[in-house]
């Protein structure tokens, strides 16, 4: 049930980050829910091997690495997934932020 919820929250975050990011296209809630599944299996699955990798980067710039590879996770994600777009660098780290505090907000009231 927390999983599922945690879904619609996830969708959520995304419909109001490209609602408010004109860089960032979703062309309906399908599209959106797909996006929000493909970002959780990419952040569960890829992300760790990609934070392993760049750990001596992540070090040098103390963590602010981690961002970066917040934005790679939604490029690839609007890479796979049809009805998702991002036009720039700076529109998928604006996407990344505004999902991560939204997501994290809304999150407070499952836990």
């Amino acid at each position: 049930m927390k999983l599922l919820l945690r879904l619609v929250i996830s969708t959520i975050a995304i419909i109001i980050a490209a609602n408010l990011l004109d860089g960032v296209v979703i062309t309906n809630v399908t599209t959106a829910l797909v996006a929000a599944i493909v970002l959780g299996l990419l952040n569960a699955f890829v992300r760790p091997i990609l934070q392993i990798l760049a750990l001596p980067i992540t070090i040098l710039t103390l963590g602010l690495f981690y961002f970066i590879i917040n934005i790679l996770m939604v490029y690839f994600a609007a890479a796979l997934v049809d009805g998702f777009s991002v036009s720039g660098f700076i529109s998928a780290a604006l996407f990344a932020l505004i999902v991560a505090v939204i997501s994290g907000i809304l999150g407070m009231f499952v836990d």
